[in-house]
């Protein structure tokens, strides 16, 4: 299973990140933080890695 990210928790690289509740897909870029979530207990997985 792929390893999930909390709101809050900082991104370890870029890319887009899909929303484990809603599956939509949001980009974070690497060192910032995962944003918040539309519901208490979601958290993000990797969808698209950036190759740069």
């Amino acid at each position: 299973m792929a390893k999930t990210y909390s709101p809050g928790e900082t991104c370890p690289k870029s890319g887009q990140y899909k929303n484990t509740g809603t599956k939509k897909e949001v980009t974070v870029v690497k060192g910032e933080p995962f944003p918040p979530t539309p519901k208490s207990g979601q958290k993000y997985v990797i969808g698209d890695p950036t190759n740069h």
